[in-house]
Formats: structure tokens, C-alpha cells, sequence
């Protein structure tokens, strides 16, 4: 229930985007698109993820356009999204064929195919960098040059794995028999961009709510659980992937009753993507009052490097897995219809927007309210502040 009608003056509407021009503008210089793409990585990669749509040119433009605001680039965005054709729907992704830049466990410390640290701020000082202001793009180009001569004939920090070589960390605890192993779910998942959200969700729905959620909102949940707003034990992240997955699509030119054949699929591209797989221990009753650890698993994946979202998304799904009204995390109604941004902005800068007739009613309900009372008092003296507005 977005909130995004206006009305008033048009002379004013007009003067007021104007005066939003100006305000953007008035330092003399404009930021370019080239530089948010080549520079504001992160801020990039949560607004694709929010609004559902993989382009990070749009995204920069959205940002640009909204002066670094993510809930006002989303909401850009997502407008823009909704004016595209769909003219196919891409082949089921396995995750295994992800060309991996970085990989990490906490689980063990040794995985099979080894932990890829890649591009991260887990381990810097966050220090303030003060020499930043004096960078330039002569500095930057000197900088890259010795960073590829230093790594010419070793492996370097970019590569990436090669597709399928990675094996997943909880195949090797299902091979250990430390993890249920599950059958893969064929069923065609719903679409919560054409079809409106209704209770109770299936688990594609809810996925698909989380991974377009609002980053801030799906860390604060996420967060809420492990703070006791929800049973979940202390979980670990089995396994996190910050890579490209191939896109491909069926042949367009074969009838889909013929039957497709996936060496005749178009590739059309890839996305980068961020993948957790966390592992929950759960309490799991054996009867006779009894109960035993067992491990239970919650999933995260979304656009982007976003690695603190789909850690709290991992959580959140294991939670709304376990619906618990006692406990709001996992209340799928409470989180699912609480988490967007476009929907959570909307409602709550719609106040800004004119209530006189709904105020005026208020007011004169408070009027009658008072004027009704200080008649029922008169007889007793007792004396009471005047209505609003002087009982006008």
C-alpha cells in the first residue's frame, strides 16, 4: 500500500523540483555515472538487491538521480523495473556453477577447495583513510600498475574459480551423515512482483520477499532473533559465496512441448550474487520428554556482494520455516509485510503528505469531547483548559 500521489499547486510542485535541481546542482559540479559505478561498489550492489532488477548502470543513474538516498534510488528503480517486458524466464541456476572471488566457512577451518578471502572489509582497521582526499586518478592508475606487476605470475587476487570445482560444505557433512540430505522441490515458485502476497507463504515467496527486503531492516531481524526475540540457537554460517552465476536461457526457436535440451540453451550472461548457507542447531524431541541437537539449515542468496543481508536473510528463512506467534521473528505476516523499503518508505512519508480533512475531523471530535465535558462539570465548578481554538 505505497503512498505516492501528490496534489497541489502545479506552480509549486514544479518550483519544488526545481529547487531539488539546484540543491544537487549548486556546487558547480555533478557526480558521474562512471565514477558511482567505479566507486560505490557496495551502495550499487543494495540497490539492485532491493529492487529486484540487475543493472548496475541503472543503479547509478538511480543513485545519481537520487543523491546517494538507497530507499529513493530503490524506489526509482523498482518504477523503472516495472515497465519492462518479460520476453523469457531463465534456466533453473545451480549454485555449484558459480564462479567463485571469494569463499569463506566457520564452520572448518580446512574446507574442501579451500576459503577464498576475496574483496572484504572484515579485516581492515576501519580506520578513517585521511590520504583519500588527496587521491587521484593518476594515483589510482600508478597503484593498479604495481599491483599487477607484484601478481604477474602468481594466482592472483581476482581470479576466480573455475565453475563446479567448489564443492558445497554441507555436502560434506550430509556425506558424513552429520546433515539430512533433502529431495529437490520441482514445484514452480511463485512470483511476488505479479502475484499479491496472501498467508500462509510458500518458501519461494518468502525467500523472494527477503532477498528484496530492506538491507538495514533484514540485518536488524536477523539480529532480533539471535538477541532472544526468537528460539533460535546460536547459528554458523556454513558456507558464504560471493560470485557470478551463469544465466542461461531455454531455446527460443522450440516448442517447449517438443522438450528443451540444456546444451542447446542460450547463455545470455551472468550475475554476481552473494550465498549463505547457515547451519542452526535445533532441539529436536525424541519422545518420552526427551530431545537432541540436530542441524537445521537457513538460506540466503541476493544480488550483489551482500554479505551481512543474506547472512540475516539465512536466519530469518530458518525462522519463518517454523512459524512460532510467540515469537515475532517468526511471524511470517510481522516480517514479510515489514521488511520493504518501497512499501515501508511510502507509508511513512505519506504522513507528510495533506491530512487537512482527516485532521479537522479529529479536531472537531477533541472540540465536541471537551465542550461535552466542561457542560457535565458546570455544576460543580470544576474549570477545564479551553477547546482548541477557542472552541471556534
Amino acid at each position: 500500500m505505497g503512498y505516492v500521489a501528490i496534489k497541489g499547486g502545479t506552480a509549486a510542485i514544479e518550483a519544488s523540483i526545481a529547487r531539488l535541481a539546484y540543491e544537487r546542482t549548486k556546487g558547480g559540479t555533478v557526480l558521474d555515472v562512471d565514477r558511482v559505478l567505479g566507486g560505490m561498489r557496495a551502495l550499487i550492489d543494495q540497490v539492485m538487491s532491493e529492487s529486484s532488477l540487475y543493472s548496475e548502470e541503472v543503479a547509478a543513474i538511480c543513485i545519481k538521480q537520487a543523491e546517494g538516498s538507497p530507499e529513493e534510488a530503490v524506489f526509482t528503480m523498482r518504477a523503472f523495473r516495472s515497465t519492462l517486458p518479460r520476453k523469457h524466464y531463465s534456466n533453473v541456476v545451480e549454485s555449484d556453477s558459480m564462479r567463485v572471488e571469494r569463499r569463506i566457512s566457520a564452520t572448518f577451518k580446512d574446507i574442501p577447495g579451500g576459503q577464498i578471502l576475496g574483496a572484504s572489509y572484515d579485516y581492515v582497521h576501519r580506520l578513517v583513510d585521511f590520504a583519500m582526499s588527496e587521491e587521484t586518478d593518476q594515483s589510482a592508475t600508478e597503484w593498479l600498475t604495481a599491483w599487477h606487476d607484484a601478481t604477474s605470475g602468481t594466482p592472483s587476487a581476482t581470479a576466480s574459480a573455475e565453475p563446479g570445482r567448489l564443492p558445497k560444505v554441507l555436502d560434506y557433512l550430509r556425506d558424513r551423515g552429520l546433515m539430512k540430505r533433502v529431495e529437490v522441490d520441482h514445484t514452480e515458485p511463485k512470483d511476488v512482483t505479479k502475484e499479491a502476497l496472501s498467508f500462509p507463504t510458500s518458501r519461494s515467496e518468502r525467500l523472494q520477499v527477503l532477498t528484496r527486503g530492506q538491507t538495514g531492516t533484514v540485518t536488524s531481524l536477523g539480529y532480533a532473533s539471535l538477541r532472544g526475540y526468537g528460539p533460535l540457537l546460536h547459528p554458523t554460517v556454513a558456507e558464504l559465496r560471493v560470485g557470478y552465476l551463469p544465466i542461461t536461457i531455454a531455446d527460443p526457436f522450440v516448442d517447449e512441448a517438443d522438450g528443451t535440451d540444456d546444451e542447446d540453451a542460450y547463455y545470455i550472461g551472468e550475475v554476481k550474487v552473494t550465498e549463505v548457507e547457515s547451519v542452526v542447531p535445533v532441539a529436536a524431541p525424541r519422545g518420552e520428554g526427551r530431545s537432541e541437537i540436530e542441524f537445521d539449515i537457513g538460506y540466503g542468496i541476493c544480488l550483489g556482494q551482500n554479505e551481512t543481508k543474506a547472512i540475516a536473510m539465512s536466519l530469518l528463512d530458518q525462522c519463518l520455516q517454523h512459524p512460532d506467534p510467540a515469537f515475532p521473528t517468526h511471524d511470517e505476516e510481522f516480517v514479510l509485510l515489514h521488511i520493504d523499503s518501497v512499501e515501508a518508505t511510502g507509508f511513512i512519508s505519506h504522513l507528510k503528505l495533506p491530512h487537512y480533512v482527516t485532521f479537522q475531523s479529529n479536531l472537531d471530535s477533541v472540540r465536541r469531547s471537551r465542550n461535552s465535558k466542561q457542560a457535565s462539570l458546570a455544576d460543580r465548578d470544576v474549570d477545564l483548559p479551553p477547546a482548541p481554538g477557542g472552541g471556534v
